[in-house]
């Protein structure tokens, strides 16, 4: 009687692990990158992937910087509203009379919503958001624009790195939600027409500040 196609398959199994071959590949180091080494500063990878995504990336070499080019650019776009409900951010915004700030929750009266970030990715022009954070899961998403300030010592080269750095700041007690945005959301679901902003906001704003964060 001729075995069945998986007496055969389930044979072959038993003799693999009977008789392993040899691993032809000793010295590959399955830890290292796939990646090639970045080819310039950080700050300017991110910048270039971040902006092919219709993205947009403000350079600040402080957060005083980082204050009036978002005054400048909320009087550009007529925002009344904007959004924080970070502490620390509203603290910052109060201490510079920032008038434009709002706390409410009525994310429907919000031109945009601003949030701090847990990292940046470089290599794909990435924003790693969490639950752990007071802007929650809501702010970066409900209304039309999402502004994130990010801190030079929070962008990082790959993913594999950000979210280590992710792990050791929160000491095994991961958010409940991390989130990884990349441009505006889109799609092309209708006529293969690309819409952005279907799916969450239109336009997607990263302040990035040339110092620490504090």
């Amino acid at each position: 009687m001729e075995p069945t196609s998986k007496e055969r398959i389930l044979k072959n199994i038993r003799k693999a692990l009977i008789q392993p071959t040899d691993q032809p590949f000793l010295n590959v180091d399955s830890t290292a990158s796939v990646y090639q080494a970045p080819s310039d500063t950080l700050d300017v990878i991110f910048a270039e992937e971040f902006k092919k995504i219709q993205g947009n990336f403000i350079y600040c070499e402080n957060e005083r910087q980082f204050l009036e080019n978002l005054s400048v650019l909320a009087q550009e776009k007529d925002w009344q509203n904007l959004y924080a409900w970070e502490y620390a951010l509203q603290d910052l915004f109060q201490k510079q009379a920032f008038a434009k700030l709002k706390v409410g929750k009525s994310l429907e009266k919000a031109d945009a919503g601003i949030t701090s970030v847990e990292c940046l990715v470089a290599r794909t022009g990435s924003i790693l958001l969490s639950s752990r954070k007071e802007s929650g899961r809501a702010l970066s998403i409900y209304p039309p624009i999402h502004i994130a300030v990010a801190y030079n010592n929070q962008l990082f080269y790959e993913m594999k790195e950000a979210l280590q750095y992710v792990v050791e700041k929160y000491n095994g007690n991961m958010p409940s939600m991390i989130s990884i945005a990349t441009g505006p959301s889109r799609t092309a679901d209708i006529e293969k027409t690309l819409v952005l902003g279907a799916h969450g906001p239109k336009e997607v704003y990263v302040f990035f500040i040339d110092q620490p964060a504090a």
